[in-house]
């Protein structure tokens, strides 16, 4: 029973910003790397950022520069703030996560998904 729920997302124009946020709950032992990714209408769902346990990040070229990757380990929480939005940056944003689940007395890995959250920006 591990759920991560995205919000944040939304329509702006180019030039603009939003800010992802995804929070995992349930029965969590530890978060270990959590990532945002992508998917455009009739394309391949694509890694745009990912934050380690220990803070180190990596981006895509495409957003180098621009998106920033954060997480609140207190809370489980990562973020993504996108600023300089293009119109290519359009998409539905999904939170991704390696979760070590609470199992009684043992524990369980996998990786989790959101459901996503729209992000439009027209040019």
């Amino acid at each position: 029973q591990v759920q991560l729920v995205e919000s944040g997302g939304g329509s702006v124009q180019a030039g603009g910003s939003l800010r992802l946020s995804c929070a995992a709950s349930g029965s969590i032992y530890s978060v270990n790397d959590m990532g945002w990714y992508r998917q455009a209408p009739g394309k391949q769902r694509e890694l745009v950022a990912v934050i380690s346990s220990d803070g180190s990040t990596h981006y895509a070229n495409s957003v180098k520069g621009r998106f920033t990757i954060s997480r609140d380990s207190a809370k489980n929480t990562v973020y993504l703030q996108m600023n300089g939005l293009k119109p290519e940056d359009t998409a539905v944003y999904y939170c991704n996560a390696d979760i070590k689940r609470k199992m009684g007395v043992a524990y369980a890995s996998g990786i989790h998904w959101g459901q996503g959250t729209q992000v439009t920006v027209s040019s």
